[in-house]
């Protein structure tokens, strides 16, 4: 299989629904299923159906999203925050759920995003296979290059189902990242106000 890569998207030599439904057959007998069975016979259909959407985010470009933007603003120039913003992903290591919220902010330069497009950013890289951690510094980055913005960042607070359905099992366990570039990273004040937004 021949993979390129460039900086916003994988691009993997095309396989077919009928491969991947083929692939999917085989993994239920792996697992001791009847692929003949009734209740099986659509599944590996309805399982590529799916993952066509739990991992769409290779097909979009999150630049992209964030090309339209507007300077009639009347001058304002404090931290735009959108929080609670719903995340799912799948971790790369087990392809196991990552379900939690994102929070985000940015500090405009002279001009503003709609704010859906925020929200669609995250969507986007939370729909490839990831870690936390990298999902959190792909956000801000693009977050801050694409607009050029005075400063972002970005909070995400997860519950990884690799941990609470298998290995450890600790069903409570949720994990925090931040990530902070420009003035919330510099000026302690405009990270602490963020904070404080963040945890109302």
């Amino acid at each position: 299989m021949k993979i390129v890569k460039n900086e916003n998207q994988i691009k993997v030599d095309s396989v077919t629904d009928k491969e991947a439904e083929e692939a999917f057959v085989k993994i239920l007998k792996w697992i001791g299923e009847d692929p003949s069975r009734e209740g099986l016979l659509e599944t590996p259909k309805r399982v590529t159906k799916a993952f066509k959407e739990y991992f769409k985010g290779y097909q979009e470009d999150p630049r992209a999203i964030l090309e339209k933007t507007f300077g009639d603003v009347e001058g304002y120039s404090d931290m735009v925050v959108q929080k609670n913003i719903s995340v799912q992903s799948h971790c790369e290591h087990h392809m196991a759920p990552i379900i939690g919220v994102a929070h985000v902010a940015y500090i405009p330069n002279q001009r503003v995003v709609g704010l859906s497009k925020m929200a669609r950013v995250v969507e986007v890289f939370s729909k490839r296979l990831q870690t936390q951690e990298r999902l959190t510094v792909q956000i801000a980055t693009t977050l801050m290059e694409t607009l050029d913005a005075k400063g972002v960042a970005v909070t995400i607070d997860s519950t990884h189902q690799c941990m609470t359905m298998r290995g450890i099992k600790k069903e409570q366990a949720t994990t925090v990242t931040n990530y902070y570039l420009g003035q919330f990273r510099d000026d302690l004040s405009y990270q602490n106000r963020y904070l404080r937004f963040i945890a109302k």
